[in-house]
């Protein structure tokens, strides 16, 4: 039986494109997602063997989502999609258990391998990024920043002007809750208004500019 896959960006016409190659080759798209929270409830939904993850996806980054699938379903591996080879969150991909991390770019090229490795059991990194990894996890910046998933959750959603009620409604969360996510972060960034939470949520990753 053919590789179940689902893809997950908010780039309807990447996602299109990449749904045809992976059909081409052999393998059965089972759904499509345009943000982080709709990947983790399709993944729990449908349970596919491999789902492939962009980085950056609103409401709920690659990472976390891929965090979030991979507890919910444990057979589920996760692949990583992502425009740069010294993406800021390899580090934290690594720790969240994702199997795979492909360059968007290599996409096409890289993408069938990856699966097959991960599903076999692997790790597979694109070309180009191997050795940024090896070099960031032997630096300091990749000792990880101080936020907990769920800072880091609060933090994207308030970058993308979601106001404290709409957080807290998404996350499951008291609206207590959420300001006191917030102030933590504030105050583990030594930031203190939200124009440059905005501005570290884009150098991150979190966010697109």
């Amino acid at each position: 039986m053919s590789i179940s896959v689902l893809l997950a960006d908010d780039h309807l016409s990447f996602t299109q494109s990449l749904r045809a190659f992976l059909e081409r080759e052999g393998f059965r798209v089972v759904g499509e997602a345009a943000d982080g929270r709709e990947a983790v409830r399709l993944a729990r939904a449908l349970g596919p063997d491999v789902a492939v993850l962009d980085v950056s996806m609103p409401l709920l980054n690659g990472v976390a989502a891929a965090r979030e699938i991979q507890r919910a379903c444990p057979g589920t591996r996760t692949i990583l999609l992502t425009m740069h080879a010294e993406d800021p969150y390899v580090q934290q991909a690594i720790q969240a258990g994702v199997q795979g991390y492909v360059l968007k770019k290599q996409a096409v090229t890289d993408l069938v391998q990856a699966i097959q490795e991960v599903c076999g059991g692997n790790v597979y990194l694109s070309p180009g990024v191997s050795a940024a990894v090896l070099e960031a996890c032997g630096s300091k910046k990749c000792r990880g920043d101080l936020l907990t998933s769920r800072e880091r959750d609060v933090l994207q959603l308030v970058a993308e002007g979601k106001t404290t009620k709409e957080i807290a409604a998404l996350l499951g969360v008291s609206v207590k809750t959420v300001e006191s996510h917030r102030t933590h972060v504030m105050r583990k960034l030594d930031i203190h208004e939200t124009a440059s939470l905005v501005r570290y949520a884009i150098r991150r990753g979190l966010i697109e500019a």
